[in-house]
């Protein structure tokens, strides 16, 4: 209101504008000449680039994460064909089983579980496909596969330094789970299945579908879910108990396990007769009928190496005592089998 120097449009009864000439050449020039010559090199940038992503996302068929690391896709068909466990020599995707009394509650534990711990011996989750009709985990895929494949193979076989390293990487993955974070881990299914290898031998503890958190200052739980027999303490087995004794004791087993070879469910072990009963007789006099063959030589066999078994069979039957009080803890085991370790070495 009251700009007379306001112009524009007739139509919007505005006085027409008055352009110096050379204002009318400039506009001209920018639009005939200039606007063409920035617009054009600019088209032919976005078109080369739209056809260089689309040949790279159909060659590659890849994505990469910021470790600079190639994943190759997995369609939700390839997960859904797998019945167990499917691979595709990056990642591992264990897959549950729905039909089975348990999975929802298996899958719920193992996500909520594996989302509070980090830890180099602990499997890492990368992510989950979670459906109403199908549930699965993508984990990283272990070259080596499990512990037990190579304690129970003809074709494998494992050294002494190479058992004593596994078995210091779970009890060290134990005790991190018992006494690393706020709330403390059990879990509950300790065994060489559930023990998988990466590519450089280094062990990771996995499958926490049974797994407990102990609220609190509790040290104790109860539980309705059946551990694996053989390797559960008695408390758990009769009476449901879980707590970090439970979880030493099933680590003492697979300690007696690694370097005998033989599964505490093996048909030799009948009755009041088990693989702790055998050790404990066994040592140490007859400390080379009970270790793994594989291990030992005919003659010639070096002082140092018995008195190394000798010690790696002290925390195995300390950790399976028969009453949870008397259990070391994983803390403990970490520092001897270390000193063990320095004494083979050396």
């Amino acid at each position: 209101m009251g700009n007379k120097e306001l112009c524009g449009a007739p139509r919007f009864h505005f006085p027409e504008c008055k352009f110096e000439k050379s204002q009318k050449r400039n506009a001209h020039i920018v639009l005939k000449y200039i606007l063409p010559a920035a617009i054009i090199p600019t088209l032919v940038v976005a078109f080369l680039c739209i056809l260089k992503f689309r040949k790279r996302k159909v060659i590659n068929n890849s994505d990469v994460d910021q470790s600079g690391a190639r994943w190759r896709r997995i369609s939700y068909y390839d997960i859904q064909q797998a019945t167990d466990r499917f691979n595709d020599g990056n990642l591992l995707v264990k897959v549950f089983i729905l039909e089975q009394e348990g999975s929802f509650r298996s899958f719920n534990a193992e996500c909520e579980i594996l989302r509070k711990v980090h830890h180099r011996n602990l499997t890492k989750i990368i992510s989950s496909c979670s459906k109403m009709d199908f549930k699965a985990l993508i984990l990283s895929y272990m070259l080596n596969g499990s512990l037990e494949k190579w304690l129970h193979s003809e074709h494998h076989g494992l050294s002494m330094i190479q058992r004593l390293n596994i078995m210091i990487d779970v009890a060290e993955a134990m005790d991190y789970l018992h006494n690393g974070g706020s709330v403390p881990i059990i879990h509950c299914d300790l065994k060489p299945s559930n023990i998988l290898l990466d590519e450089d031998m280094v062990a990771h503890v996995t499958d926490f579908g049974i797994a407990k958190l102990l609220s609190g200052d509790d040290s104790i739980t109860q539980t309705m879910n059946l551990a694996t027999i053989g390797y559960m303490a008695s408390e758990y087995g009769l009476e449901g108990t879980v707590s970090r004794q439970g979880d030493v004791y099933s680590y003492g087993i697979l300690l007696m396990e690694t370097f005998t070879q033989k599964k505490p469910t093996d048909e030799m072990f009948v009755g009041e007769f088990s693989i702790k009963r055998w050790v404990k007789i066994s040592c140490p006099d007859s400390l080379h009928d009970i270790i793994d063959a594989k291990l030992l030589v005919a003659e010639g066999e070096p002082d140092t190496k018995q008195d190394c078994l000798l010690s790696i069979m002290t925390p195995a039957l300390n950790c399976s005592a028969e009453s949870p009080g008397e259990r070391t803890n994983m803390n403990g085991v970490v520092v001897a089998l270390k000193k063990i370790k320095r004494l083979l070495l050396n």
